[in-house]
């Protein structure tokens, strides 16, 4: 009896420890995404408001920037001297997130994220993954794309063809 009695309080023990550890778990991802949807709300605001230090300051040191155009893949200090002369001029870019997904690595570490955005080029999306470091998470890579419609995705392949394809033909001669 004394044996029964051990083992379910035990069991019980083992039990309610389990419950809590994934509440605080769950919890902790929910405090965490809040912290990663910060950092690209405020990724947002400080180029829209052309703060050129806070902006950069976002990325980690290692990280990249792609932009929409194939020739756009930039590290962050090469980034930084080409926004230079927007953020100056205050002549920078206004983007709105309008629906954001972000997901976790299993050790927390890593953060990926893709967001549809409202853009001076009207949709747009933005992903990429987000490190913590020391505590504070830090942009790796920084992904913008432009949407295309699939109503009108043949004339957008039309367009952009005579341009696009002397690009894919440089690369396939490297």
């Amino acid at each position: 009896m004394k044996k029964t009695a051990v083992l379910s309080l035990v069991a019980f023990f083992l039990l309610f420890s389990n419950v809590l550890f994934s509440q605080k778990k769950a919890f902790n991802e929910k405090v965490q995404a809040e912290k990663v949807a910060k950092v690209l709300d405020e990724l947002n605001l400080f180029a829209a408001t052309a703060d050129y230090q806070n902006y950069f300051d976002l990325f980690a040191a290692q990280s990249t920037y792609i932009g929409t155009d194939a020739a756009e893949v930039w590290t962050k200090n090469e980034f930084m001297v080409w926004a230079k002369p927007y953020f100056d001029s205050g002549q920078t870019w206004k983007f709105t997130s309008l629906k954001r997904n972000i997901t976790f690595s299993s050790d927390g570490n890593y953060a990926w994220f893709d967001e549809l955005l409202d853009t001076q080029m009207k949709l747009c999306r933005g992903s990429g993954v987000l490190e913590r470091i020391d505590g504070t998470w830090k942009i790796k890579q920084y992904v913008l794309s432009m949407t295309i419609p699939n109503e009108v995705s043949n004339e957008a392949i039309k367009i952009k063809s005579p341009i696009e394809e002397t690009v894919i033909s440089d690369l396939k001669k490297k």
